[in-house]
């Protein structure tokens, strides 16, 4: 009998580890990896290993978003920063100042440069950095080479939208619509101040 509680007992302990990994067959998920970005939203992964000889089902291998504080401004642009990393390397024999190419959605996470002032676009790289945004309007960002949707909340998946007021999960009832004359390009500072006062009305 004693017998039979440790093994009931230990069958339920793996039962709790394989509920909670949602998966049959894994060990236990390991410690996260250090972010791949200091700051701008990067991506950490976390590993586990099959104990059934290879054939578990599921991935051995998640992620999640991490340092997703803004860069200050003067660090410049992400992808950018990988192009100009190939501006000392001669491409056919000469060097280029590399500038990101517009964006391409049949390869958003390949880091496709262009020649600064010229007709030149090529793709130095068949994936561009974990962390790299996939296109410069949203907050969707490139891990091991595939897009990934990340919410405005900066979370992987969470599907998090922000509303006509800019508030993230919102429900539009922070802001007001205003009819009347149409207002010129405003600078940002000149946007929150204008927030600011609508607000207030």
């Amino acid at each position: 009998k004693k017998c039979c509680r440790a093994f009931w007992s230990f069958l339920a302990s793996r039962t709790t580890r394989s509920d909670e990994d949602g998966d049959i067959g894994w060990d236990a998920w390991g410690p996260w990896s250090d972010c791949s970005r200091t700051c701008g939203g990067g991506a950490s992964y976390s590993l586990r290993r099959c104990l059934s000889g290879g054939s578990c089902d599921g991935k051995n291998i998640r992620y999640r978003t991490c340092s997703n504080t803004d860069c200050p401004v003067e660090s410049g642009d992400f992808r950018a920063q990988q192009c100009s990393a190939h501006n000392d390397i001669k491409y056919q024999g000469v060097t280029y100042e590399w500038v990101p190419a517009p964006y391409d959605s049949s390869a958003p996470c390949a880091l496709r440069c262009q020649a600064k002032g010229g007709g030149l676009t090529i793709e130095l790289a068949p994936k561009v950095l974990d962390g790299t945004r996939c296109r410069a309007d949203a907050f969707d960002m490139c891990i091991s080479g595939i897009c990934q949707e990340v919410g405005c909340d900066r979370q992987l998946a969470s599907g998090a939208r922000e509303d006509n007021c800019g508030v993230c999960s919102g429900d539009g009832s922070t802001c007001q619509l205003v009819r009347g004359q149409a207002i010129p390009h405003l600078t940002p500072e000149q946007c929150t101040y204008l927030t600011i006062i609508l607000k207030r009305m």
